[in-house]
């Protein structure tokens, strides 16, 4: 009986760290709240699904949901007398994470600590901004090119906007191939640089550890890569 029972709690011990390595935690505070509904969400092939919801009254709140491997969820928040849903787009990973933010700039102010990948998808937003600012300032100058019908200088803006547009291409298939170890690597891929050239997407995926080749991310940009060869 003595062993048997030994046997037993070793059992449930191995089973409890087993469920506890793909368990997400997710604490955080909206300062300013007093009553609302935030939701934890993810996508669902082409729509966006609740996984779980808290009633938050006190600014602070708490989830725990399973998260087998990295993947982009939304934190959502509902308030009565707002006529939408603010949400935080945040890569979740079965480890503990935070989020701090307020009520008034809810995606703006938004600090998320405690996932890699999250950490290295701010990275990678800090370095493609310059691209994003420099795209809508070529924007700018060719509505005005073309408002005074310089011809010449507007097709000239084209061109660049085309090389920023290649430039921030090669950047996100650099920094994905830098960091291949994480299943940040084949989103920026999918949602990224899907309309890039069908070779650097196979560089990437090739270049992908197998644990992050045997992930969501993974699996669709090899779906991605079989779907491009085929057309």
């Amino acid at each position: 009986m003595k062993q048997l029972f030994v046997v037993i709690c070793s059992l449930l011990l191995v089973s409890s760290c087993t469920k506890s390595v793909d368990t997400m935690t997710l604490n955080g505070t909206v300062k300013g709240l007093k009553k609302g509904t935030l939701l934890l969400q993810k996508a669902n092939d082409t729509a966006i699904v609740t996984v779980d919801s808290v009633l938050v009254k006190d600014e602070n709140f708490t989830f725990k949901t399973p998260v087998p491997q990295p993947e982009l969820y939304y934190l959502g928040l509902k308030v009565s007398g707002r006529p939408a849903t603010d949400f935080i787009a945040f890569f979740a990973e079965p480890t503990n994470i935070e989020i701090t933010t307020t009520l008034n700039n809810f995606e703006v102010d938004a600090v998320i600590t405690g996932s890699k990948n999250q950490d290295k998808l701010q990275e990678y937003s800090k370095i493609i901004q310059r691209y994003s600012d420099a795209n809508l300032e070529l924007i700018e100058k060719s509505l005005l090119a073309k408002k005074e019908g310089n011809d010449s200088l507007y097709n000239a803006l084209q061109k660049q906007q085309q090389r920023n547009r290649l430039g921030r291409y090669l950047a996100t298939v650099n920094f994905a191939i830098q960091n291949n170890d994480i299943e940040l690597a084949p989103f920026l891929m999918l949602n990224q640089a899907n309309k890039t050239n069908k070779k650097y997407l196979d560089t990437v995926y090739k270049s992908l550890t197998p644990k992050v080749k045997n992930s969501k991310y993974g699996k669709a940009l090899e779906s991605l890569l079989q779907d491009t060869k085929s057309n």
